[in-house]
């Protein structure tokens, strides 16, 4: 993997690793932007933003830790307006991560989405669980 990787993460997978410092999903996001480039869509990010902000997550974050987050991942990442329009999974709203990871020919997306990882391999772009994204970086775990 190079520094010029792609990779896209969906939301849910995202919420985990800023929800649980240290799970597999944190580990995984730290080494995605350590070693390659997050990529999103102004819908994907969006999408990202509404659910962060959503009310069970009050016990969570405050507004203002929120807002640190969504800096940081936009900080760390690369804006795409994806060309692709294609319908592709069983669940629509996927859609759009799929039309992302085809335009930019993304190294893999992350998701822990059934509705997603039934589709693995998709047009040749590994869809994976982020403890095997983890893994592809095996070497760099100190433990």
């Amino acid at each position: 993997m190079a520094k010029t990787d792609l990779y896209i993460f969906d939301t849910n997978t995202l919420i985990s690793a800023f929800l649980i410092s240290g799970s597999v999903a944190f580990f995984a996001l730290e080494k995605a932007i350590a070693n390659g480039t997050l990529v999103f869509s102004t819908e994907t990010f969006a999408e990202f933003e509404q659910v962060l902000f959503r009310k069970k997550f009050d016990k969570y974050f405050s507004e203002q830790e929120r807002i640190q987050i969504i800096e940081r991942l936009a900080h760390v990442s690369i804006f795409i307006k994806p060309l692709s329009n294609g319908s592709y999974c069983r669940d629509p709203d996927d859609d759009k991560l799929l039309n992302l990871a085809i335009d930019i020919s993304a190294y893999c997306i992350v998701s822990g989405d059934n509705d997603l990882l039934v589709l693995h391999p998709f047009k040749n772009i590994p869809i994976i669980k982020a403890s095997v994204f983890r893994d592809l970086f095996a070497d760099d775990i100190k433990q």
